[in-house]
């Protein structure tokens, strides 16, 4: 549709000058540069495509009938080729300023939706001109590598290629924040967050983790899901949780646990406090503590996990027992030790005082 608009505007004078320069042998003039310049750039933001440009240009050069000769001839294709440059510089830098408002506002719209800093109204409306329908459902993955992530890095694109060959233009959001790779998706399709967790991972070599928030309604539940995903992020570096993948669904017990810190700080330290008399103090035990119910209380697997002995193992846990007077073995006594343990992780006890 843009090249059967008109073009005359953008070749007002153009002939006349190359009537001119092959008359007199002269080059363009700065102000005639500068004029073409103008053109492409008010061309290019008219929405007309430089191909389509450069071809009404080199018409027009037909309809110049230089007077003498091979001279002549050439004297016009210099006089062309400068004009043609000159047309496309203006027009390339408008596209490159109209490309970098764009990311700007991206950008803009990417902070306001992640941290529900606009309106909600308004940001709905504005999102819909980046694909998003904000009226439904949404939940947000974001992905976390050895190196921080980037617009345009290699481990970036090679994710965004892979999803968009996959599912198209399905509504979908992928940007960077703060050195991670974030992907927001409609509820109803699961398998995007899906396929977009197993490419961020594989990406990295293995080396990354990704969290996935809860989906949630409206624009609030994007900045909602976000959280959430972050939220797992952070378990996951506190207490050593493996991925490759953590969905915020699985881990709702962690939120619950530290909603009061005092009782956790206080249960960490009745229950687990005297381990810190041992020798060699309390992190040996507590690491224990930890292979042991991360391995369903199997002693030999919390062992192998240890790279130890099962005999030493049996010996630590004894002196759990004799010091906190609770029996890890005990099936009646063991959620106790165990919630203190899972708290003194969130809480980077012992080496933060509680």
């Amino acid at each position: 549709m843009a090249e059967r608009m008109p073009v005359e505007e953008y070749l007002e004078g153009y002939a006349e000058v190359l009537a001119g320069v092959c008359a007199t042998g002269r080059r363009l003039t700065r102000e005639e540069l500068e004029a073409l310049r103008a053109r492409g750039e008010r061309a290019a933001e008219a929405g007309l495509g430089l191909r389509f440009l450069v071809r009404a240009h080199l018409a027009a050069a037909r309809q110049v009938r230089p007077g003498g000769g091979r001279a002549d001839d050439g004297r016009l294709l210099a006089a062309v080729e400068q004009a043609v440059d000159a047309f496309a510089e203006g027009h390339e830098r408008a596209q490159t300023l109209a490309v970098r408002q764009e990311e700007a506002a991206r950008r803009e719209f990417i902070d306001d939706l992640l941290y529900g800093r606009s309106d909600l109204g308004r940001l709905a409306e504005r999102a819909e001109r980046f694909g998003l329908l904000l009226s439904h459902a949404h939940a947000v993955a974001v992905a976390q590598g050895p190196e921080p992530y980037g617009d345009g890095f290699p481990v970036s694109r090679a994710v965004e290629s892979s999803l968009f060959a996959r599912f198209g233009d399905r509504r979908i959001l992928l940007t960077t924040k703060d050195g991670r790779l974030i992907c927001v998706a409609p509820a109803d399709e699961p398998d995007v967050l899906g396929h977009f967790a197993k490419q961020a991972y594989a990406a990295t070599d293995g080396g990354g983790l990704v969290a996935v928030g809860r989906a949630h309604p409206g624009p609030g539940g994007v900045v909602h899901s976000y959280e959430e995903a972050l939220n797992a992020l952070d378990l996951a570096a506190r207490m050593g949780l493996e991925g490759p993948v953590l969905h915020a669904a699985d881990l709702l017990v962690y939120p619950v646990l530290t909603r009061d810190r005092q009782a956790m700080a206080d249960l960490v330290s009745t229950v687990l406090g005297p381990v810190r008399q041992a020798r060699g103090g309390a992190r040996p035990l507590l690491d224990t503590l930890t292979a042991y119910f991360d391995s369903g209380c199997v002693t030999t697997e919390a062992a192998r996990r240890l790279s130890l002995s099962v005999r030493a193992v049996t010996y630590r846990l004894d002196r759990i027992h004799r010091l906190t007077g609770v029996d890890p073995a005990d099936p009646t006594q063991r959620y106790t030790l165990q919630t203190a343990v899972i708290g003194a992780r969130l809480l980077g006890w012992p080496e933060r005082e509680l």
